[in-house]
């Protein structure tokens, strides 16, 4: 018998008032899967990731989580769902008034109550590994590096060792170079904590390298899911020019003619 998904999404629906973003999407995370949701800016790849995490309410549908509808969850129970996750937010999301220790402890300081010494403990234990030397506990977000506070966002998004990682932009706004080294750094976090990760991003060669399972989001629905290899191989005019960067195609972008 086959497993479970970890994640079940079935005929989401939300809509900002005369705006519709999702419009029955369905989707399926297994456990110990790397899912990647691709897709154009404003097609509703945040908002899907909002639903799951219980940031915004769906307008309709079902979100479950090990069988467990997520959708309805309140109180004391939402809480215990969302410290099974974590979350690498696209622009780090750091607090600057906290240096980087403090960034990486948030959760096992305030939600776990773990005592000061034990907590940075484990934060340089999650900053190493990130490649990041003991040094930089000290330091504040504005004095790190875009790559940087990438991989301490990254240690933070590990630090209370969660059943599932979101991933939300991972490489935005990293060289090439960079954002592969991010992407290395993803992939042995989730073999060494043997994570169930949903990511979204446009970032093809990031999609490539992290992803076990591809889907494309379009006008609020998964059109399409596969491999890397049936990503490559498929006929499917919207994926093609999606990930070759087609201008010409069933994609239409609005652009104001001057």
């Amino acid at each position: 018998m086959s497993a479970a998904p970890k994640i079940r999404c079935r005929d989401l629906h939300k809509a900002f008032g005369a705006n519709q973003v999702l419009r029955g999407l369905d989707l399926d995370v297994m456990p110990g899967e790397s899912v990647v949701v691709i897709g154009g800016s404003g097609t509703g790849k945040s908002v899907l990731l909002k639903c799951i995490l219980n940031i915004i309410r769906p307008d309709s549908g079902s979100i479950q989580l090990d069988g467990q509808e997520a959708t309805k969850v309140r109180g004391r129970e939402r809480d215990a769902m969302l410290r099974r996750f974590g979350m690498l937010f696209q622009n780090a999301a750091l607090f600057d008034s906290l240096p980087v220790w403090k960034n990486v402890a948030f959760a096992l300081i305030e939600s776990e109550r773990m005592d000061r010494d034990a907590a940075r403990e484990a934060a340089e234990e999650k900053l190493a590994a990130v490649g990041l030397r003991n040094e930089v506990a000290d330091l504040y977000p504005a004095e790190l590096s875009g790559g940087m506070k990438k991989r301490v966002g990254l240690a933070r998004a590990i630090a209370t060792a969660p059943e599932i990682i979101f991933f939300d932009e991972p490489t935005t706004g990293l060289d090439p170079i960079m954002g592969d080294v991010i992407n290395e750094l993803i992939l042995g976090c989730v073999r060494e904590q043997n994570v169930t990760t949903l990511s979204i991003t446009h970032d093809i060669a990031s999609a490539r390298k992290i992803g076990h399972r591809i889907a494309m989001l379009h006008q609020g629905e998964i059109i399409w899911t596969g491999s890397v290899a049936e990503m490559d191989a498929t006929d499917n005019p919207y994926v093609q020019q999606f990930i070759h960067g087609r201008a010409e195609g069933p994609i239409q972008m609005p652009v104001r003619r001057l």
